[in-house]
């Protein structure tokens, strides 16, 4: 996540009000009901093991925190493309890969003026034809950059953001065996540390128009919470998306919250994640967006954000609920 700074009515008038009250910015949760996502006696969607391999893999000394430029940041970019293609899910760019030129600012200590330079990187994109081909795109995303090695220091980011990285391929895998009825395109973020270039480079060359995209769901860190609790931010923006998110909930084995998607200045009290992550991008497209992910964390962009430190059957149950967001979406938007 980039550091701070960064469809249908309701089924009765009284969820119309819980719902509207919670998305006020105060974290309340969407519903009080809990079940597991695949339900009572159901079969999992989720590979739990795959998961925590993904975010072990990604997150290893190897990858060296992913900097976009970097050697460990292009091992990323080609352990994501190869499981596209293991997955089988078809290109959305030539050999899955969206590259892109953008300009590194580099800061410096005063009297210095901060330096620039220009770097070279790449989004890897994927997509599952819709059965319906007349249906507008979804949009699923998550950046696979970090921060790289400072001071002799490598920040791993497992949580941020191979945690999403990890949801993606599930939610890719899910898919290919259960084909959608929207066109749904799988991105791979480059460069969102550095200030969301992988999205900026995908708006201005995207595989579909973006008046063709309905929804984007961007997931950023959604591995680790002592509360069981994830938020979903982006129906303050767009609130014909509250039954999507309801309709999840009751579903859900974790707490999805509202929140974090209202400008302090408009009666929020949490800090306004809108552009903080690459569906920023979307949103000043005028593009839906869901975005999920967690409040931040002791190991947040530090050193310290290990794989090890990650609640697996937290992150499996956050990964059986986003199977279903899209699944819903893919069913309920238009």
């Amino acid at each position: 996540m980039l550091a701070s700074g960064v469809l249908r009515r309701l089924a009765a008038t009284a969820l119309i009000a819980i719902l509207t009250a919670g998305s006020t910015g105060t974290g309340s949760a969407v519903a009080q009901s809990r079940a597991t996502t695949a339900g009572p006696g159901a079969q999992s969607r989720v590979d739990r093991d795959e998961l925590m391999r993904v975010v072990r893999t990604l997150s290893q000394p190897s990858f060296q925190g992913r900097r976009t430029g970097t050697p460990g940041n292009l091992l990323a970019r080609q352990f994501i493309r190869d499981t596209f293609q293991q997955i089988g899910v078809a290109p959305a760019a030539p050999g899955f890969l969206q590259p892109f030129t953008f300009t590194r600012v580099l800061s410096a200590q005063p009297p210095a003026s901060p330096s620039q330079s220009a770097a070279d990187g790449a989004n890897v994109v994927a997509t599952e034809a819709g059965l319906q081909r007349t249906a507008r795109a979804i949009v699923v995303s998550a950046h696979y950059d970090h921060l790289g090695v400072r001071n002799g220091m490598t920040y791993p980011g497992a949580d941020d953001n191979a945690s999403g990285v990890a949801a993606l391929l599930a939610i890719a895998r899910y898919l290919h065996a259960h084909p959608p009825g929207h066109t749904v395109i799988f991105a791979a973020f480059d460069a969102e540390e550095a200030g969301l270039e992988g999205a900026k480079a995908f708006a201005k060359a995207p595989p579909v128009p973006l008046s063709a995209i309905a929804l984007n769901i961007n997931l950023d860190m959604v591995s680790r919470n002592d509360r069981n609790e994830i938020y979903a931010a982006g129906t303050f923006q767009n609130p014909s998306l509250l039954p999507l998110v309801a309709e999840v909930q009751r579903r859900s084995a974790v707490t999805v919250r509202l929140g974090h998607d209202r400008p302090k200045g408009n009666g929020g009290s949490l800090d306004d994640w809108t552009l903080q992550s690459d569906h920023g991008v979307f949103h000043q497209a005028g593009i839906p967006f869901l975005y999920f992910g967690v409040e931040d964390h002791p190991d947040y962009h530090k050193p310290s954000d290990t794989a090890d430190k990650i609640d697996a059957k937290f992150f499996g149950d956050v990964v059986e609920m986003l199977i279903d967001v899209v699944v819903t979406a893919d069913r309920t938007v238009r």
